[in-house]
């Protein structure tokens, strides 16, 4: 049996659902692909795929199986174009988990660029606000927002976001409008953020030149999803703290107001992470540059500049120290892009 052959074989069954979708995209005949099958599990002693005459289903050993083996041709793959003139054209499957709303208003838009740069490169963009496993989801990075605690993590900081506070039109009438942070404790709500992990609802936080607020307002509805976030604060839910790049387009066509404008919050980080027991292909060190290019060039992304409209003022803001660098926060020499 060509073991190798028949995990290829394996995996594109466990991707098409079908034998004939799998034995087309492996331009082989489907009787061969079925052999092939059947040799690997007898190899392996266990059932792989529940087979009836409409579907093909894996089963709980093949679908462990197929993790374990997508990992490792992933690997060859990588190791092969290491080796060859692919090295200079990177290729192959690059799975990304992302926020919803970073991707929607950032990262698809600009995506065609990206595309154009490297076409032979085939982008698995999961979407959530729940922070992934990489390891046992076999993702090749994530973007993610805030420190990043977690050990086990190379991290490159690719850019910043800035926080506003908004609330529509509608909500401002029946309510009025804070002047001041500790307003919104006082007859008003919020849209309030709930991790995905769970934990208490996250304080909107202020500051300026002299002092820290965190505001902890009453609400009526929590969310663990940024677009979701979003929606309900443009329903009137109650006022919101949001990225600048999901407020821009609300506010310019008059469905947000921005609030609070001499308050601001500290911004956020943005990192690309990947665990550090796995190599940096080159499809994922382009992927990098690109992605810090794109928010470098950003100014709704990046908290530099004073003006959205009239600016949330960062001069007002004292110098704010970074953590002294480690593992975590930056790419070993070796592995920077």
């Amino acid at each position: 049996m060509d073991q190798l052959a028949a995990m290829r074989a394996f995996v594109r069954v466990v991707e098409t659902g079908t034998f004939t979708r799998a034995a087309d995209l492996l331009d082989m005949p489907k009787p061969t692909v079925t052999k092939l099958i059947q040799q690997l599990e007898a190899h392996l002693r266990a059932k792989l795929l529940n087979r009836t005459t409409r579907r093909v289903t894996v089963t709980m050993d093949g679908a462990a199986y197929y993790e374990r083996a997508l990992r490792l041709l992933d690997e060859l793959s990588e190791l092969d174009a290491s080796l060859t003139l692919a090295q200079a054209r990177p290729s192959g499957r690059l799975r990304v988990d992302c926020s919803s709303s970073l991707a929607v208003s950032v990262i698809i838009p600009a995506l065609h660029e990206f595309h154009a740069r490297y076409p032979d490169i085939q982008l698995d963009l999961g979407l959530s606000d729940r922070p992934a496993d990489l390891i046992g989801e076999n993702l090749d990075c994530a973007v993610r927002a805030g420190e990043i605690v977690d050990q086990s993590l190379i991290a490159r900081r690719i850019g910043e976001m800035q926080l506003i506070t908004c609330a529509t039109p509608d909500y401002l009438a029946r309510f009025g409008t804070p002047i001041h942070p500790r307003d919104i404790e006082n007859g008003h709500q919020i849209v309030a953020y709930r991790p995905a992990l769970g934990g208490r609802v996250l304080p909107l936080v202020y500051q300026n030149r002299t002092e820290t607020i965190e505001v902890s307002g009453r609400y009526t509805i929590a969310l663990n999803d940024g677009m979701g976030y979003l929606a309900a604060g443009l329903a009137s839910h109650g006022i919101m703290q949001l990225p600048t790049f999901m407020a821009r387009v609300p506010i310019a066509d008059g469905r947000l107001v921005p609030l609070l404008l001499d308050w601001c919050a500290a911004p956020k980080p943005l990192h690309i992470v990947y665990p550090q027991n796995r190599h940096l292909s080159n499809k994922v060190r382009v992927f990098v540059d690109w992605l810090a290019e794109l928010f470098a060039r950003d100014e709704f992304v990046l908290s530099r500049g004073a003006g959205f409209p009239a600016g949330c003022k960062p001069s007002l803001l004292p110098a704010m120290p970074g953590p002294s660098p480690s593992r975590a926060d930056q790419l070993s020499s070796s592995s920077s892009a």
